[in-house]
């Protein structure tokens, strides 16, 4: 592929890959208090606002300043266990889960956290039209609860009810995402705007300072509810925007460490010159990037147009390409991760546009359907990208490049994050890079976004029969009937090209020696607490 030199990189299996471990014998070590926690962050926040914000650069920060009702065991996923819940019970028939608060939990300006706390954060997540009417509050992970909670009752100062419309197996594993803080009452009714800008959270750490541009600084709680934690006096993140200078940060001490990832290659580099200084772990995460393709928008409101965009991808030439580059690899599974058991089998995947085996034939194809479109040519576009070299810019001067193939001429327009996010909840492109992830793998999280109504379906399409199997799916029972319906909708969308699918990635975390206490779960956003965190003396 023009533009990239491809390289045999021996890695030792980098991809297997470089799970260094920390010895056994330091599970034996005894906590150590003090130290700042440095860590390489690639950008500034678009706002505060963790209920708001779909990014990284949000969760990573101020996941540190929160609690949640439940969470992912650090360490254990997918264990769910309690974060401000003490344990739940269910009742028979499944419509009603009542869950039992800590008592004595703060606040960082000193108040209680209550039942009345937990019910309104909750209820800003799922309904905030409904609750603030008129404030125009962004809801962006509604979708994974519209059609599943009824309501939500505080009886008691330390209880939570949630009462469901209808039985879900995936209740629990939604409940437990990691963007799902609580947020104080007082704060929310006096402005529900308020977190946007403000922190004021439960968690270990405390807002300190913020320097755009520069670093934003969290310093220890001393009030925090859970016994002799947390044992650092603080976290400093510092926004570094370019890869290799977020590398080297890791490299030279600055930084402990890059909680999302660097490439195989960046990896191997850093291994072979600290060896045993770094630890570096693959929690194969489920994380996958494509495109969003405006299907309001000509020529992408045909369907043959937006086939011959997928059919002009080679996507396994694709991941032999940019997978040292990027950590981008696996091109099968459909929109469900390929170890997944709602994968679409390779035998059925290749069926579809731009899946099949054989290249030459479907470059034949792409052209032919842009003829037929009235594009013999092809024509001119533009693809909205987000300013981050791993693994956006990379992606996107790949597709870019094959597109040329057919004819189709696409400027790459790099913005910074909050303008890329900006664009696509407002429709601002016509195609743009578009990844998508899910904590927990279940398809009522991983799925959603492709109903018509999702906050996060940006092309804004309509598809009665998508809307349906996705329906289907949350409420079957029978785990084989549900994987068969899971695998239609993904090649529904897929044969449409309702979105373009690209490659899954692979996330690489290294990190200094020094940090104990901790192991990443799969998702970057998740394990963010740091609670639990201490630094080794050098």
């Amino acid at each position: 592929m023009r533009g990239f030199k491809m390289r045999v990189w021996s890695l030792k299996a980098v991809i297997l890959l470089v799970l260094w471990a920390v010895p056994w014998a330091l599970a034996e070590e005894t906590p150590r208090y003090g130290g700042i926690l440095k860590v390489a962050i690639a950008g500034d926040p678009p706002s505060l606002d963790i209920h708001q914000e779909r990014t990284f650069k949000v969760q990573i920060p101020m996941m540190a300043c929160y609690n949640t009702l439940l969470h992912y065991t650090p360490g254990k996923f997918p264990e769910i266990s309690c974060d401000l819940c003490t344990g739940w019970t269910v009742s028979d028939d499944h419509l009603a889960y009542t869950f039992t608060l800590h008592q004595g939990v703060t606040f960082h300006d000193g108040s209680e956290l209550t039942a009345a706390d937990v019910k309104i954060s909750w209820e800003k997540i799922i309904w905030p039209d409904k609750v603030f009417p008129g404030q125009r509050v962004i809801a962006t992970h509604k979708a994974f609860y519209l059609d599943m909670v009824d309501r939500i009752e505080a009886p008691e100062p330390y209880t939570v009810v949630f009462h469901l419309k209808r039985p879900s197996a995936s209740f629990l594993p939604l409940l437990a995402h990691p963007a799902r803080p609580i947020y104080a009452k007082t704060y929310l009714e006096q402005d529900p705007h308020y977190y946007r800008k403000k922190v004021m959270g439960t968690g270990p750490f405390q807002f300190k300072k913020y320097v755009r541009g520069s670093y934003l600084e969290l310093e220890r709680n001393p009030a925090y509810w859970v016994k002799g934690r947390p044992y650092l006096d603080g976290v400093k993140y510092f926004m570094i925007k370019d890869l290799s200078a977020r590398a080297k940060s890791v490299r030279s001490g600055r930084t402990d460490v890059e909680f999302r990832s660097f490439p195989p290659s960046e990896v191997e580099a850093m291994k072979n010159q600290l060896g045993d200084r770094i630890v570096a772990a693959d929690p194969k995460p489920q994380i996958y990037f494509g495109i969003a393709i405006n299907a309001d928008q000509e020529p992408f409101n045909d369907e043959r147009v937006r086939q011959a965009l997928s059919l002009a991808i080679d996507r396994h030439e694709m991941a032999r390409t940019i997978l040292p580059l990027t950590g981008l690899g696996s091109p099968g599974g459909g929109l469900m991760h390929p170890d997944s058991k709602w994968a679409v089998p390779p035998e059925e995947l290749q069926q579809l546009p731009g899946f099949g085996l054989d290249y030459e034939a479907s470059l034949k194809e792409a052209k032919r359907l842009l003829a037929e479109a009235g594009y013999p040519t092809g024509f001119k576009t533009v693809l909205h990208n987000r300013a981050v070299k791993l693994p956006y810019i990379d992606f996107g001067v790949y597709v870019i490049s094959a597109w040329k193939k057919i004819g189709v001429q696409a400027e790459h327009k790099l913005v910074e994050s909050a303008t890329w996010i900006k664009d696509l909840r407002t429709r601002n492109f016509a195609l743009a890079a578009d990844p998508g992830s899910s904590i927990s793998g279940d398809p009522d999280e991983h799925l959603v976004r492709w109903i018509s109504d999702a906050p996060n379906n940006y092309g804004r399409y309509r598809d009665r029969r998508v809307d349906e199997l996705f329906r289907q799916q949350s409420r079957e029972i029978d785990e084989a009937k549900r994987i068969d319906l899971v695998r239609e909708m993904q090649k529904t969308i897929l044969g449409k090209v309702w979105w373009l699918q690209g490659l899954w990635w692979r996330r690489l975390e290294v990190r200094s020696a020094r940090i104990r206490g901790y192991e990443p779960n799969p998702h970057h956003w998740d394990n963010r607490r740091l609670q639990d965190v201490w630094l080794a003396e050098k």
